[in-house]
């Protein structure tokens, strides 16, 4: 069986990512005391009609993961089993509460003492798990990288973002790449009022320097994307800026989506296409 123990903060998404799973035709349980665990994938397996199953596990049944490790691997004998850790910071867990004003299970009166000691409680949960951080995750994004990790082609899922430096830096990002040295279609009357999605404008940017900056970014995302993945992770977010986020850093991405399409699930946004330079 495909088994996939979800996990991490409470409020950090376990609710979303069950139902993206159950949506991708995993069985889905929620907080199945961890003792009943090895009876539950037996009894699945035996019956025939399930290979795949996700359950969700967190610190509601602290009691239960004293011996997390020995419980694991029990788990994970004969079956293709893995850790999903879903994790935020405390700032967003503490504004999705109080937003949904729903109780913490371990808050009493104090909210923030209720995250602090839910970090303690799974602590051990996230050693070898694949770690998604939710903060700045919509319910939408979550439930994609979920999917295209386990019912999608298993690649890492990469998102390119081009944006421009005026407007600010996204929010998240793993690497981020800065192109305002190459030429500038915005003063050239014919390409101003186009974007890098032009073919005139991306002619105009992949001379020989844009050209060569293309290949000097492609050999370190051919690099470190496999090391990102070896490490858990699920998604990686790449960063691309140009002043105003209309031509250059445009063009770049779209450049780099053709080369690296083939190895690695690539997701494309132009975040300020649309503002102006």
């Amino acid at each position: 069986m495909q088994i996939v123990i979800v996990t991490g903060l409470s409020g950090a998404g376990k609710s979303t990512a069950l139902r993206a799973l159950e949506d991708i035709e995993f069985y889905c349980v929620d907080n199945l005391p961890l003792p009943l665990a090895a009876a539950m994938i037996d009894h699945l397996a035996h019956e025939g009609d399930r290979d795949k199953l996700a359950i969700a596990i967190d610190s509601r049944q602290r009691r239960n993961l004293a011996n997390w490790s020995t419980a694991l691997a029990k788990l994970r004998a004969g079956h293709r089993l893995e850790v999903m850790f879903l994790d935020a910071s405390d700032e967003v867990l503490l504004r999705r509460y109080s937003e949904t004003r729903r109780r913490h299970p371990l808050s009493g009166d104090d909210l923030s003492d209720g995250i602090r000691r839910d970090r303690e409680v799974v602590a051990e949960l996230r050693h070898g798990a694949a770690v998604i951080d939710t903060s700045h995750l919509n319910m939408h994004q979550l439930k994609t990288i979920i999917q295209e990790r386990y019912g999608g082609t298993g690649k890492l899922a990469v998102t390119l973002v081009s944006f421009g430096f005026k407007h600010g830096l996204p929010l998240e990002l793993n690497h981020v790449f800065d192109v305002r040295f190459l030429p500038n279609p915005y003063f050239e009357p014919a390409l101003t009022h186009l974007d890098g999605r032009a073919p005139e404008v991306a002619a105009y940017v992949l001379g020989p320097d844009g050209l060569e900056l293309v290949r000097q970014i492609e050999g370190i995302l051919r690099f470190s994307l496999p090391q990102f993945q070896k490490e858990g992770k699920l998604y990686v977010t790449i960063c691309v800026g140009c002043t105003g986020g209309r031509h250059r850093s445009v063009v770049i991405v779209e450049e780099l989506r053709k080369r690296l399409g083939n190895a690695w699930d690539i997701l494309v946004r132009h975040r300020d296409v649309d503002r102006g330079d």
